[in-house]
């Protein structure tokens, strides 16, 4: 009798602890759809109300929900910031890591720590973050008036131009001093505009002969492509990874540098040319949710009614995937220290 007692309290045991056991997986099994129906997410863009990437985040926030499983809605938060650390900041440590939050941050945020590697305001790791991807592809143009004498990039040798920049750490004067650090450009750059428009209107005034852009949005490019088509301007040279179809003979700064150790530092600087509008998920998320994520993001790059707002806005569709935005930083930071140690010299 003791025995078959004891055997009976064995199984129960035995089932008590299968049960145990069970909970976390039963948990866990709940699928996405179960996850996200009838719930919100929060989309928390770095960028203010207005700006371009707010645009983006908003235009993403109409249209992504219906790719996702349970069509969730998604709401946008602004969170400005520290030019975008803020909101990265929050994304990594505070946000909830279940999937309902996701984030947009500024095109320089996941490259800032290769620039200033014992920067403490810099509370993250861009590579662990689950990136969605960018529904656009920055390219920055060299914009120069015919009126400087420069025809190509090589007249960049021996004629002394003058370009419009915000600040000595926005793109309109670190590329200009790449250009000439690698290339043997004499560019002096002017600072203190207060923003592309202002920069371009210099060009008008004749303050400066040309501009170094780190973008080119349709407003960006409304403004000086009259000033190419009466023959009083020209883009010299592009500032990206690949050329811009609307700027065919104009050659990326990749194309002219020769060494492999200069192209070497471009691509790191146009890292963040590729990254454009970039959408992440934070670095806790479960693989399941990251992954509906992403495939839903893919669908709304294609997603026609999308698309055909974004034509009626004037705002450019180019994707890139979350998978080849985590590959490129993988690549950048994995670059040597002495190479990096080389760049952060040339655009201190």
């Amino acid at each position: 009798m003791m025995r078959a007692t004891m055997r009976k309290m064995a199984r129960r045991a035995a089932v008590a602890v299968i049960a145990a056991l069970s909970m976390p997986f039963a948990a866990h099994a709940q699928s996405v759809a179960d996850f996200y129906k009838g719930k919100r997410i929060d989309l928390v863009t770095s960028g203010s109300v207005g700006g371009g990437y707010d645009l983006y985040a908003r235009l993403l926030a109409r249209h992504m929900p219906r790719h996702i499983p349970g069509n969730p809605t998604i709401t946008v938060k602004n969170m400005v910031g520290a030019e975008g650390v803020k909101a990265a900041n929050f994304l990594y440590n505070i946000a909830p890591q279940d999937g309902s939050v996701i984030g947009g941050l500024q095109r320089n945020n996941a490259v800032m720590r290769l620039y200033d590697p014992n920067n403490a305001s810099i509370q993250f790791d861009p590579r662990k973050f689950h990136w969605l991807g960018s529904p656009q592809q920055e390219v920055g143009l060299f914009v120069i008036a015919t009126k400087s004498g420069v025809r190509t990039f090589e007249d960049l040798k021996t004629h002394e131009v003058t370009v419009s920049s915000t600040a000595r750490t926005a793109p309109t004067s670190v590329y200009p001093r790449l250009l000439n650090a690698l290339y043997g450009a004499r560019i002096k750059v002017i600072e203190g505009y207060d923003g592309s428009q202002s920069a371009l209107l210099a060009i008008e005034r004749g303050e400066v002969d040309g501009n170094v852009s780190g973008g080119s949005s349709a407003a960006f490019r409304a403004r000086f492509n009259p000033w190419i088509k009466d023959g009083k301007a020209n883009v010299i040279v592009q500032m990206g990874m690949e050329r811009d179809a609307e700027y065919p003979n104009a050659p990326t700064a990749l194309e002219i540098v020769g060494d492999p150790d200069s192209k070497r530092l471009l691509q790191i600087a146009f890292t963040e040319q590729v990254m454009g509008r970039p959408f992440l998920i934070p670095p806790g998320v479960p693989a399941d949710r990251v992954n509906a994520l992403r495939a839903a993001f893919d669908a709304t790059m294609k997603d026609k009614v999308m698309l055909d707002e974004a034509a009626k806005q004037k705002v450019e569709i180019d994707p890139v995937s979350g998978e080849q935005i985590n590959a490129l930083l993988e690549k950048a930071f994995s670059t040597p220290p002495e190479v990096l140690a080389k760049l952060r010299e040339l655009v201190r």
